[in-house]
């Protein structure tokens, strides 16, 4: 049996060992430290039970349940390794290297049998990029990219090519996750003008011009990122250009593309310019988060019809991590930003914590749904080596720093299979901790020295929109935006005028003396009783205000047009013939 709590393995300068789960973080006795700094790479499988590394000489692989050695294979320079979904296989891949007189080099990607521990396969496999072949979660079929494209193997049998999905030049492809029928997403970038496209094939029909469930295409994609939801109904393609034309932003252009099972597909439109920078799919398969705009970022739970759901606000975050059991969802601001994280209760879109994990380059939910774990490892950062585990009311259960003269390298959860725990109710109050809590250090703004000694005004840089549940209801005192005040000014501004007008209408309304500074009101305004004098006088005043409003223009430096400037030489005799007409009134 697996232990009621997943371990941690932590691999740095102190060398690869296991500590225990929450609530011990004890060093672990399933797997006798391995000293030294030599250990290059370390997996488990996917149920937790088997754990392969290597320690620069060989690749073990032990059952970690028993503590026992299952297997050791003489591959010094291995640098990845991975197990099949139900441990059949270990696949291993260590640089490819040709010789000095060119000769091609051996194959550099192993593929073991767990069980025998004989080799089932070798190949050349030149890229680390993508270099571990793809199974489906019952392992029946294994698909691999060869030379732009993808073979599929069966029964891992790998020594027959069970189908061949070969188009212009596969790029990229992903396997769907679930049960049969199983699906494959490929991408094949532009060429000549041509647009790049992602389509959608159920394994093994590829053959035919209809042959594809779905396809979309796009101009502006250098590369993409393909993400399956778990039910295997939809895709999400994130596609990415490295310049932006605009020159709105350095980081290239992203679109968020929704590609259906069925046939339908959608850009995803979202309400803020800027980059994407993280796309998650909740474990429901019925809905997704993206993280994306200028910072402050803006963050938005979509359904799958491409409409938001729920809105986040803004604020410094550029990930999102959703629990195993898809009940909490977590909004993060690392690499360049502070360690900010806003924990959510997504079913009733409650703010949980608000904890702080500074300098962090690793986040990891636990199995449980629980805890997290957030890091600082090297080489990203090489100072303040450590990690934390968390519980998601904000409490930390546990902390461990690295001395100051090592590094930490790597560390993760031991994984589970969906299913072995349970979801549990979620709470607000913090659980408590023996751990001190630290209070962020906050940096002080730079103070030109004289201000020093005035009161501070509070300036932000960017205002930060809140969550769509904590904005002002109508009806309440809330503060405009600039939209709003921009078109009320205007509602007002036509009230006025329509007020104006009437007060000319009506002398006795108008009780204040009308200004001499304005033509159109250098006498009282009333009726003659003759309808074409009237008319006359009107039309005499709106050519009248035409006049002062090109006069403004030309005071403001607009270049004024020949015809307009005769209107303007024209204003006296205007004048002259609009008094004559009321004073014969």
């Amino acid at each position: 049996m697996a232990p009621s709590t997943p371990l941690l393995t932590v691999r740095g300068s102190e060398g690869l060992y296991m500590v225990n789960g929450p609530p011990h973080f004890t060093e672990s006795t399933l797997f006798p430290r391995e000293s030294g700094k030599n250990c290059k790479v370390y997996t488990f499988s996917k149920d937790g039970t088997l754990f392969a590394w290597g320690n620069g000489e060989k690749i073990n692989v032990t059952n970690v349940t028993n503590k026992g050695l299952l297997h050791s294979f003489d591959l010094p320079k291995a640098v990845c390794l991975e197990f099949s979904p139900k441990n059949t296989v270990l696949a291993t891949w260590q640089p490819y290297t040709t010789s000095k007189d060119g000769t091609a080099g051996i194959p550099n990607l192993q593929l073991y049998d767990v069980k025998t521990g004989t080799c089932l396969k070798s190949f050349i496999q030149k890229k680390m990029q993508n270099w571990c072949p793809s199974w489906s979660e019952d392992e029946t079929v294994c698909a691999r990219n060869v030379n732009n494209e993808v073979h599929f193997f069966e029964n891992n049998n790998f020594n027959t090519i069970a189908n061949k999905l070969h188009l212009q030049k596969i790029n990229d492809f992903v396997l769907s996750p679930g049960p049969q029928p199983y699906k494959v997403a490929v991408y094949v970038p532009g060429s000549k003008g041509a647009p790049s496209f992602v389509r959608l094939y159920q394994y093994p029909n590829f053959d035919g011009p209809h042959a594809a469930l779905a396809n979309k295409s796009f101009f502006k994609a250098d590369k993409v990122t393909m993400l399956w939801n778990k039910k295997a109904t939809a895709v999400l393609v994130i596609a990415s250009t490295d310049v932006d034309k605009t020159g709105a932003s350095y980081y290239g252009e992203q679109t968020l593309h929704y590609i259906a099972a069925n046939g339908e597909s959608a850009v995803v439109q979202l309400p803020k310019n800027g980059p994407i920078y993280d796309v998650v799919w909740n474990s429901s398969s019925t809905e997704f988060c993206a993280v994306y705009g200028f910072m402050p970022a803006k963050a938005t739970i979509f359904n799958l019809k491409c409409d938001p759901v729920f809105d986040f606000g803004t604020g410094p975050r550029n990930a999102a991590y959703y629990s195993p059991h898809g009940h909490i969802l977590v909004l993060a601001g690392f690499g360049n930003l502070r360690g900010q994280m806003e924990v959510w209760d997504v079913k009733n879109y409650k703010l949980i914590s608000k904890p702080v994990a500074s300098d962090s380059t690793y986040f990891a939910w636990c199995p449980d749904g629980e805890h997290i774990l957030t890091a600082t490892c090297a080489p990203r950062l090489r100072v303040n080596n450590g990690y934390k585990i968390w519980h998601y009311t904000g409490s930390v259960l546990h902390k461990y720093d690295v001395p100051s003269n090592g590094e930490l390298w790597q560390v993760s959860w031991q994984p589970f299979l969906d299913g072995i725990f349970p979801v549990k109710a979620i709470t607000y109050q913090a659980v408590p901790s023996d751990v001190p809590s630290e209070e962020p250090k906050v940096a002080t703004a730079y103070r030109p020295p004289a201000l020093r000694n005035k009161p501070v005004t509070n300036s932000k840089l960017h205002e930060e929109e809140p969550p769509q549940n904590m904005k002002p209801q109508a009806g309440n005192d809330k503060p405009l935006s600039k939209t709003a005040l921009k078109n009320q000014r205007k509602h007002e501004a036509k009230k006025a005028a329509k007020q104006e007008a009437r007060n000319e209408k009506s002398p006795d309304l108008a009780t204040t003396p009308a200004p001499q500074s304005t033509p159109r009101n250098t006498v009282s305004q009333s009726t003659s009783g003759d309808p074409e004098i009237d008319k006359k006088i009107k039309n005499l005043k709106k050519k009248l205000k035409a006049i002062e409003q090109l006069k403004e223009q030309a005071a403001a430096g607009k270049q004024l047009e020949k015809n307009q400037l005769e209107k303007i030489q024209k204003e006296k005799a205007l004048i002259q013939e609009l008094e004559d007409l009321e004073l014969g009134v």
